[in-house]
């Protein structure tokens, strides 16, 4: 690529833990974070003294995954594990997002640790539409890396 050349968002994909999903249309990249801890003191003169530190842990986060109602059973198993069968230690697990130039190499990649479904909305029904079936899915993670190959 030249420089100046940015790289497309419409070329990814999504590995849920080993699990691939047939069909995407959107996924949310993840927000890194790192809680700021704020501490006063006084001096042994009495001056105020204000201190910010990086909290010991990054932030967890969410991302929402939009995809049609297709045959992905492994996936819909995956969402059920948590919010059908509430078994969230069963459920977690390691996400990894790609993002691809335009040559297909993956230029970017997001680490999701211990992440797990959090919610469910299908899409609304309507007979006057035309629009495709979707579901969006909310995917909690702990904790997010970034990595360019």
């Amino acid at each position: 690529m030249a420089t100046g050349d940015v790289y497309p968002c419409n070329t990814f994909s999504v590995d849920f833990g080993g699990i691939q999903v047939e069909t995407l249309q959107n996924v949310s990249t993840p927000s890194m974070q790192i809680d700021v801890v704020e501490t006063r003191q006084v001096s042994a003169t009495g001056e105020p003294i204000l201190r910010k530190q990086p909290a010991a842990h990054p932030q967890g986060g969410e991302i929402t995954v939009t995809r049609g109602m297709d045959k992905s059973k492994a996936f819909t198993d995956w969402i059920n594990t948590a919010l059908e069968k509430k078994d969230i230690a069963k459920a977690r697990q390691n996400v990894t997002i790609v993002q691809y130039d335009v040559d297909k190499k993956p230029v970017l990649r997001y680490h999701l640790s211990n992440a797990w479904a959090s919610q469910l909305k299908c899409a609304d029904l309507d007979a006057s539409s035309t629009n495709a079936a979707t579901e969006q899915v909310t995917i909690t993670y702990e904790e997010c890396t970034m990595e360019r190959p």
